[in-house]
């Protein structure tokens, strides 16, 4: 039998949803899944920072051949055979439905801090339209002197202290620490009372409130609702994601080729794609947590995506496309955090001849933070500061939308009883998270949410893990290779399946490993409502996939063994278009479950 239908198991049919639509050219796919890549909750961390790109490219091209892109053809073909999204997809195995909500849960969580990519640039972005920027030189001299009684050494009063802290380490025998801030860091703790929230992160210290990255996350929570509003249709969103992808990468483009016209050695922009063998294998546990990247902040945005492609769309040459695309966004993230961490290690050079001087810059958050300083050396600095941060916005508006965009559709594949009600289920789920985002307008916010994001690496991980076990061994082997012969005319070579059965769950068992870690070491200093909202949206749905799968044999009937295998086979597991799912069960010869399905629509079985 190719699938069980619904009416043999006493329960409620799955009914798709036929107006879901399709992407408005087959390129959108591609382009939306490589947007995924703009994730910057993972690389924004202080100790996730690449000194060499070759130590990150041979361990990301590995990971691509062994699991990436494998793991990634099989969530596309799980959502493209099915037309579903991460809920109702697991209908190929529906005791593994809790899987779904997990992911539900998990994206949510993640979308109650992200926002704060999109506010954090928006605040600079809207400050460097001022006549002079408040974090260049001439700016920190009107507003910072008069804003703190403590005396701050910043970068910009560097080049004056060089005789003075040489004569002073001469005259002492130990060695002397000078720390040099960044003014586009100063400016950013100057919202939250001018203390240095990203050094003095103690989870008891001060609770302080900044309205003006409200105001910003409240604008970039309205521009979400706006796009949801008026793109309110899958060929409309299509094509809004298709041009504000594109003008995304050009910025970055022109970005990183501004940055690069910095006057820094050649040399020093060259070793960034040179590593040694240390540094290769120092790169492999950061690039282990990063291509988790490659399948969104959250988990399932992929399937949900493939869900609005024609039956068949080359998902295979897709996955290969989507990953090298956001690699390349990978190393130009990399090359601009290079650039910025290069030119303030230049500024401090002068310092090598002096004995006893130990002279260092605390720059934090690159591409969001220490940039500020960087841009206000170039020509035109209130110009590519609105270029830059506006960039980093619109990228995190866009990653916010997607996934945004996967989790509507899921529910509303999953729950018909809400199609009707589609405008108001947006907005309504929209104007929660916006709420509860509030929390990261804090300077506690700001900094703990790094704890919540390694629970969601957590998350992800053990779900690819579960994914591989109820694609590959419960569905099984044959009937995947099977549809995906069926549903691309080209087979899904043995090796490759055999690789992803045994090779790709050892390295998820690593990548798992690391993320405890991380998460441990993040929830170490984070605070109480971070430890709270971890349980909430991290922890808890995983009790729900226990209890479906209790519910889900209570269903059934017969002993317990009929029960358990008639949960694990596939239910009303089709194509969506009727002339595909009679193609499929011609070819698998159930003409009768055709029949059946299309004449009893309402009723259980009792």
């Amino acid at each position: 039998m190719v699938y069980e239908s619904s009416y043999d198991s006493g329960r409620r049919p799955h009914k798709p949803d036929l107006t879901r639509g399709y992407w408005a050219a087959p390129s959108d796919f591609v382009y939306t899944c490589i947007s995924l890549g703009f994730r910057m909750d993972v690389i924004s961390m202080g100790w996730f920072i690449y000194q060499h790109m070759g130590g990150a490219v041979i361990p990301y091209i590995v990971c691509m051949f062994l699991f990436v892109v494998p793991i990634m053809v099989i969530q596309s073909f799980m959502g493209q055979f099915s037309s579903s999204g991460f809920i109702s997809v697991f209908r190929i195995s529906p005791i593994f439905k809790g899987l779904g909500y997990i992911s539900l849960g998990v994206n949510l969580a993640v979308l109650t801090y992200y926002s704060m990519f999109a506010a954090v640039p928006l605040l600079y972005f809207f400050h460097s339209m001022r006549p002079t920027i408040p974090w260049s030189c001439e700016g920190m001299e009107k507003w910072f002197i008069n804003s703190t009684e403590v005396e701050v050494e910043h970068s910009c009063k560097l080049k004056d202290m060089v005789e003075i802290n040489a004569s002073m380490a001469k005259t002492n025998d130990s060695y002397k620490y000078i720390g040099y801030e960044v003014p586009s860091v100063l400016f950013f703790n100057s919202i939250f009372g001018g203390d240095d929230i990203m050094d003095n992160y103690e989870y008891n210290s001060p609770f302080m409130f900044s309205w003006e990255l409200l105001l910003c996350t409240m604008l970039s929570w309205g521009i979400v609702a706006a796009v949801f509003y008026r793109f309110y249709n899958t060929e409309l969103m299509s094509k809004f994601l298709r041009y504000t992808i594109w003008a995304s990468l050009a910025l970055l483009v022109i970005s990183v080729i501004r940055f690069l016209l910095l006057s820094l050695d050649f040399k020093y922009i060259f070793s960034y794609f040179i590593a040694t063998p240390r540094e290769l294998a120092e790169g492999i546990p950061n690039t282990l947590l990063f291509i988790v990247s490659a399948f969104g902040p959250g988990w399932g945005s992929i399937i949900a995506l493939a869900s609005f492609n024609r039956f068949k769309t080359n998902i295979m040459n897709f996955s290969w496309l989507i990953c090298i695309g956001q690699m390349c966004i990978f190393m130009a993230y990399g090359i601009l955090t290079h650039i910025i961490q290069g030119y303030f290690q230049s500024i401090i050079e002068h310092y090598d001849e002096v004995d006893n001087l130990y002279v260092y810059v605390n720059h934090h958050w690159a591409l969001y933070l220490s940039s500020g300083s960087v841009m206000t050396t170039m020509s035109w600095p209130n110009l590519w500061s609105m270029i830059f941060f506006g960039m980093l916005a619109l990228m995190a508006l866009i990653t916010m939308i997607t996934c945004l965009f996967s989790v509507f559709q899921s529910i509303f594949d999953e729950f018909e009883i809400l199609r009707a009600r589609r405008t108001e289920v947006t907005l309504g789920i929209i104007g929660i998270l916006a709420v509860l985002s509030l929390y990261t307008c804090s300077n506690h916010g700001v900094v703990f949410f790094s704890a919540m994001s390694m629970d969601s690496l957590f998350t992800q991980t053990t779900l690819n893990l579960f994914l591989l076990l109820v694609v590959l061994w419960i569905y099984g082997r044959i009937r995947f290779q099977r549809d995906i012969e069926f549903m691309l005319g080209q087979r899904f070579s043995t090796w490759k399946v055999n690789m992803l059965r045994f090779v790709a769950p050892i390295c998820l068992i690593i990548l798992l490993l690391i993320s405890v870690i991380a998460a441990f070491y993040e929830h170490s200093v984070a605070s109480i409502v971070v430890h709270i909202a971890a349980i909430f949206l991290i922890v808890l749905p995983w009790l729900y996939l226990p209890g479906y799968m209790i519910y889900v044999l209570l269903q059934t009937s017969g002993p317990f063994k009929m029960r358990f295998r008639r949960c694990c086979r596939p239910l009303d597991w089709y194509p969506l278009e009727m002339e595909e799912r009679q193609r499929y069960e011609e070819a698998m010869g159930n003409m009768d479950i055709t029949h059946q399905l299309s004449q009893m629509e309402d009723e259980v079985v009792p």
